[in-house]
């Protein structure tokens, strides 16, 4: 069984960039609803990983550091659930 993919920071800010088609070095820390929509869904994509995040999770994703959380956590849940159904 492999291991649950789990973002890092930089990755997150790589994912963030394309939204926008900007610089790495120019994603704000801070995050709006939209950017973290466009997120998990370019996450869920490149993984090939449904995330279901709840509305609290996705609520309390304020900064680029929230994400990384939360995304690890989503990506945790989902091969546990995976694991379990196997």
């Amino acid at each position: 069984m492999s291991t649950p993919v789990q973002p890092d920071r930089a990755e997150v800010v790589e994912m963030l960039a394309a939204f926008g088609q900007r610089p790495a070095d120019t994603v704000p820390e801070a995050l709006g609803s939209l950017e973290l929509t466009w997120l998990t869904a370019e996450f869920e994509q490149r993984y090939g990983v449904e995330l279901d995040l709840s509305d609290e999770q996705f609520e309390a994703v304020r900064t680029v550091d929230d994400a990384v959380e939360v995304l690890r956590a989503a990506v945790l849940a989902a091969g546990a659930a995976g694991a379990a159904g196997s």
